[in-house]
């Protein structure tokens, strides 16, 4: 049978009726019985044994209601990667919609998952894995990817495995052995000297605001200049990188609310450390702005009513989206894949590591030539642990606006 017989034959499938009239569950197209709970779908058990199904969704209703995460279910095998990664992705979700994580970290989280499972299998125990099977893991990607890379990656798998024990899923720690250790510091200053200083100089940033803003700008190696149509909001948003330090999730996050538009100040917390930030905004930015908020799309969810800035469909740029019937979840990030286009097609992606955040670099970079670091790690949103950070109150606009008036200089030439 040809694929686009077998693929019309499995669309033909009808579903089954339920077993009695008020069976609480209803067949999904993933051929599995399904409840929507608390705006969320669940899924129960296979078509073909409605009655397993019905006994899965009693265990789990008293939990699911209450917006809880239903315990592993204790098979006498033990705890399973699967189950494992299960309830720790369920735990995270709880705290991202609970405004207690940022979508990117609950990206990364759910990449750790996908990593020990597609390494070690869904059906592997825990606590049956040994330090030599960490060992191979750690062997293997650090043949594929960077030392940061690395670095993190240990980390999140670490925090992973650790939720196990915390949790309860098992009776005793993790052992790693001495082998699925973080990359040493000399290790990351050797990757990072090797892969070059991740920055834009002053005339790369004016183009790309250029071309941005409808403006043809020359690409080297080309007869004919580039140019596409202004893009408002992907130029507000690259002004706001370089004036306030912001990264993807930043502008993503921005509401309307954080933005004085009239005074020119910007008022928000850093999502990734509630870390407050007060930044003052060049008059580039202000109208950028402007701009960008007159051309905002409506949004598609009622939750994303007041961001600043909207993909075309009216949804955030950086967002985690579960699929409708797998369940898993993928994380988006249209703003570092619009951004990166954009680079390479104007031959500024030569270098290895530039991206949307490397604007962030810039600004740390440029604003400690102010030679007030406290103040640019204030716009940063870094967390000070210091004794100073603990008895200091505030830091006057006057210190900031030299800081944001350091980078604008450096950004257009110019000395007002």
């Amino acid at each position: 049978m040809s694929e686009s017989s077998k693929s019309s034959s499995r669309s033909k499938v009808s579903k089954p009726k339920k077993p009695y009239a008020d069976f609480p569950l209803f067949p999904h197209a993933t051929r599995r019985w399904a409840k929507k709970i608390r705006g969320k779908l669940n899924y129960f058990g296979k078509w073909d044994d409605p009655q397993a199904a019905l006994d899965r969704f009693n265990r789990d209703w008293p939990f699911l209601s209450e917006g809880r995460t239903p315990p592993p279910i204790d098979d006498g095998e033990g705890c399973t990667l699967r189950m494992l990664c299960n309830s720790f992705l369920a735990s995270k979700q709880n705290k991202l919609e609970a405004n207690e994580l940022t979508e990117r970290t609950f990206q990364d989280y759910y990449a750790a998952c996908k990593l020990l499972i597609d390494r070690f299998g869904a059906d592997r125990q825990v606590d049956d894995l040994r330090p030599d099977d960490f060992e191979r893991l750690r062997a293997n990607l650090a043949a594929n990817v960077s030392a940061v890379t690395l670095r993190n990656q240990v980390n999140r798998c670490r925090v992973v495995l650790k939720f196990a024990f915390d949790q309860g899923l098992i009776d005793t720690p993790i052992r790693y052995g001495q082998s699925f250790d973080r990359p040493s510091a000399k290790t990351l200053r050797k990757a990072r000297n090797e892969s070059g200083p991740r920055m834009f100089e002053a005339n790369e940033v004016r183009r790309v605001l250029n071309v941005l803003e409808g403006i043809p700008v020359p690409v080297e190696g080309e007869e004919e200049p580039f140019n596409i149509t202004a893009d408002h909001p992907l130029r507000a948003m690259v002004l706001l990188g370089m004036n306030c330090g912001f990264g993807n999730t930043d502008v993503a996050s921005l509401p309307e609310s954080a933005v004085d538009l009239k005074s020119g100040w910007i008022e928000f917390p850093r999502p990734k450390t509630e870390i407050h930030r007060r930044i003052p905004l060049w008059p580039e930015t202000v109208d950028a702005l402007r701009n960008a908020i007159d051309d905002r799309p409506i949004a598609k969810s009622t939750d994303d009513d007041e961001l600043c800035f909207l993909t075309r469909t009216g949804q955030k740029w950086v967002r985690v989206q579960q699929h409708r019937d797998s369940g898993a979840f993928v994380s988006l990030d249209p703003l570092s894949q619009r951004f990166s286009r954009l680079l390479k097609a104007m031959k500024l992606n030569g270098r290895r590591g530039l991206g949307f955040y490397t604007l962030r670099h810039v600004f740390e970079t440029i604003g400690g030539e102010s030679k007030d670091q406290v103040a640019v790690n204030a716009i940063m949103g870094h967390v000070d642990a210091t004794m100073g950070g603990v008895y200091r109150e505030r830091i006057s606009d006057a210190r900031l606006r030299a800081v944001t008036d350091t980078v604008r200089e450096w950004l257009y030439e110019c000395k007002e």
